[in-house]
């Protein structure tokens, strides 16, 4: 019946709406990803992000409507059934090596990041601001699913009354609006998301500086992610004073303004002299002036 099928699809389509707490995906990468460094060690220049790649059809989330599915769940649910066995080649003999210089003794801190983010004030505020964001996207998924439910009810009630061609062209009419809603609202979603995630790299990478400052002002080479830690005592926490510098040099980050995807801010950067994206955050909302 076209009322069910309709109102079981844009169930599905609003399922691209997201869930509260749209920058925990992205901290919690950072947090499994940042487990030690060696502080005063040079790293590699982070590679410049890519160009945006074509859209690729989201798989729809099986859980309520509303609800994104965390990372990984996807790979998680295709990944079934044991682990292929193969019967390798011989491994090849790696022969001894000459005895080298010593590894220093390890001088170790303890760094907490879920617990600098909680008094950040770059990061509460960003996440005031996108969850605020996510809510909205929410709001208006469920008033359009309720739009379309009505009209799912209307076409079933004077269905009898239509002929073949008008059952046609009212079926292809509400289905057009269904799938319409899913890009848009999946499209609102991703943007939500990759402003997260620019918000978590601007943060990320002050944090990991700020760390290796404190780490080398008390003479500490090795810096552990405390959630890998059983158990410690205070005197290896570097946790209070890494989240003091982190506000002091970052007390607040660049947030895309609603609807612009910070990948777009990237392809619209301008020549030395021109405007930034934060300058484009901020003029984002005021009309172009003419100079």
């Amino acid at each position: 019946m076209i009322q069910s099928d309709i109102k079981g699809g844009f169930i599905k389509a609003t399922g691209v709406a997201i869930a509260l707490g749209l920058i925990v995906s992205p901290l919690a990468a950072f947090a499994q990803q940042t487990q030690w460094f060696v502080p005063g060690q040079t790293r590699p220049a982070a590679a410049p992000p890519p160009s945006r790649p074509a859209p690729r059809p989201a798989p729809m989330p099986a859980g309520p409507p509303g609800v994104l599915p965390l990372p990984g769940e996807a790979e998680q649910a295709g990944a079934g059934g044991p682990p292929a066995q193969f019967q390798l080649p011989p491994a090849p003999e790696i022969p001894p090596m000459p005895k080298g210089q010593a590894t220093p003794a390890a001088i170790v801190g303890i760094l907490s990041v879920p617990d600098v983010l909680r008094v950040s004030t770059a990061y509460q505020a960003a996440y005031k601001e996108l969850n605020a964001r996510g809510q909205k996207l929410n709001e208006d998924a469920q008033k359009e699913q309720g739009a379309l439910r009505d009209l799912g009810q209307a076409f079933a009630a004077e269905r009898s009354k239509l002929s073949p061609e008008q059952i046609r062209s009212k079926e292809k009419e509400i289905q057009d609006r269904a799938t319409e809603a899913q890009r848009r609202f999946g499209e609102r979603n991703r943007i939500i998301q990759e402003a997260g995630q620019y918000v978590m790299l601007q943060i990320n990478r002050t944090m990991e500086q700020a760390a290796q400052q404190v780490a080398l002002s008390r003479g500490i080479n090795l810096v552990l992610n405390r959630a890998q830690i059983l158990g410690t005592t205070a005197d290896f926490d570097l946790t209070p004073a890494v989240a003091e510098v982190l506000n002091k040099a970052l007390p607040s980050v660049i947030v895309p303004p609603d609807g612009v995807s910070p990948l777009a801010m990237a392809t619209q950067a301008a020549p030395a002299g021109q405007a930034t994206p934060a300058a484009a955050s901020t003029a984002a909302a005021k009309p172009a002036q003419k100079h």
